[in-house]
C-alpha cells in the first residue's frame, strides 16, 4: 500500500474525530456518526428527462448503488443482503453498480459478494464497473464475482437493452484513478442511435465524457459524499477526482452527472450529515 493512500486515510480519520469531538454534541456526535447515521439509508428519487430516450423506455426505473466496501467490520453479508432487499423493493428495470465492491481485501469476500449480487432482481439486468479499491484489493477476484453473479461487466464496454427497435445502452469505463479507463474502446463500437448512460467510478471524469456529446447521463460514486460533512461548511475532505462533483446531480456540458454517496465506508467508518444512499432514477423520454 502506498504512502499516499495511508496518508489520506489518516487525514480523514484525524479530521473526522477532531471535528466531531469538538462540536457541541461532543461524544453524542461521535456515537451518532459511528452507530446511527450509517444505518439510515436514504432512498433518493429523481426523474430525468433524456431527449434521446425512446418512448419505449419512457418511465424506465434505474436504481444505482455504489461503494459497497464489503469488509470484516461494517458491510457484512447480512448488511449487504439488507441493502439488496431495499434495492429490490424499488422494483427496478435495471441496477447500476459504480465500483468499490470491496475495501482492502477481495478474496475473503468473494462468496459474500456473489450471494449478495445474485439476490438482485431487476427486470432486465444489473451492470457494473470497478473502482479504485477493487484494483487495490484484487480486480481479478472482483470481476470474477461479478461474472459469477450474472451481472453485466461493462468495464470499457457496454451492454444494450432493446425493446422493439429502441435501444438503451449502459456503458462503462474501468477505474480512472488507476488509469484503466478506455473510453475510446467504448466509442469505437457503441452504436450512434439510442440513449447512452455511462458508469464511471470517479465523478470528475464527467469533464472528459461530456465532451464526447454521446452520453446523456454519467453515474459515479467514489466520494461517499465526503462521508463527514459539517452544516454550512460541507465535506471536511474530498477524494481525488471527486472535487468538482462530490454529491448529487449536476449538468456538465449538456450531460447529466450524478454522484451517489455510497452504501459502505472507508476508515474511519463514520458518517455525519452524509447518510448512505440508494438512488432511484425514473427516466422520461424527451418525446413525451
Amino acid at each position: 500500500m502506498s504512502t499516499e493512500r495511508i496518508t489520506r486515510r489518516q487525514f480523514l480519520k484525524t479530521a473526522a474525530l477532531t471535528t466531531l469531538a469538538t462540536t457541541s454534541t461532543g461524544l453524542a456526535g461521535l456515537i451518532y456518526g459511528y452507530k446511527i447515521e450509517p444505518e439510515q439509508i436514504q432512498i433518493e428519487h429523481l426523474t430525468l428527462k433524456l431527449p434521446r430516450l425512446d418512448r419505449a423506455f419512457d418511465g424506465y426505473k434505474l436504481v444505482q448503488i455504489s461503494d459497497l466496501h464489503v469488509d470484516h467490520t461494517w458491510m457484512s453479508e447480512e448488511r449487504l443482503l439488507d441493502c439488496v432487499r431495499l434495492v429490490n423493493q424499488q422494483k427496478p428495470d435495471a441496477v447500476a453498480i459504480t465500483g468499490d465492491f470491496v475495501s482492502i481485501e477481495a478474496e475473503p469476500f468473494e462468496a459474500t459478494l456473489i450471494k449478495g449480487l445474485q439476490a438482485l432482481t431487476p427486470q432486465d439486468n444489473t451492470v457494473a464497473v470497478l473502482g479504485n479499491h477493487d484494483h487495490w484489493a484484487d480486480a481479478v477476484v472482483v470481476r470474477r464475482a461479478i461474472r459469477q453473479s450474472g451481472i453485466a461487466d461493462v468495464n470499457n464496454s457496454f451492454y444494450t437493452i432493446q425493446r422493439a427497435d429502441a435501444k438503451l445502452h449502459f456503458c462503462g469505463v474501468d477505474d480512472i484513478m488507476e488509469n484503466k479507463q478506455r473510453l475510446d474502446l467504448v466509442l469505437d463500437t457503441l452504436p450512434t442511435e439510442g440513449v447512452a448512460i455511462l458508469l464511471a467510478h470517479e465523478p470528475d471524469y464527467a469533464d472528459v465524457s461530456s465532451q464526447t456529446g454521446r452520453f446523456d447521463l454519467q453515474l459515479s460514486g467514489h466520494s461517499h459524499g465526503g462521508q463527514v460533512r459539517l452544516p454550512l461548511i460541507g465535506p471536511i475532505g474530498q477524494a481525488e477526482l471527486a472535487q468538482h462533483y462530490p454529491a448529487g446531480l449536476y449538468e456538465v456540458n449538456g450531460m447529466y452527472q450524478y454522484t451517489n454517496r455510497g452504501l459502505g465506508m472507508v476508515t474511519p467508518q463514520i458518517r455525519f450529515y452524509c447518510p448512505p444512499e440508494i438512488t432511484v432514477f425514473t427516466l422520461r423520454s424527451g418525446n413525451v
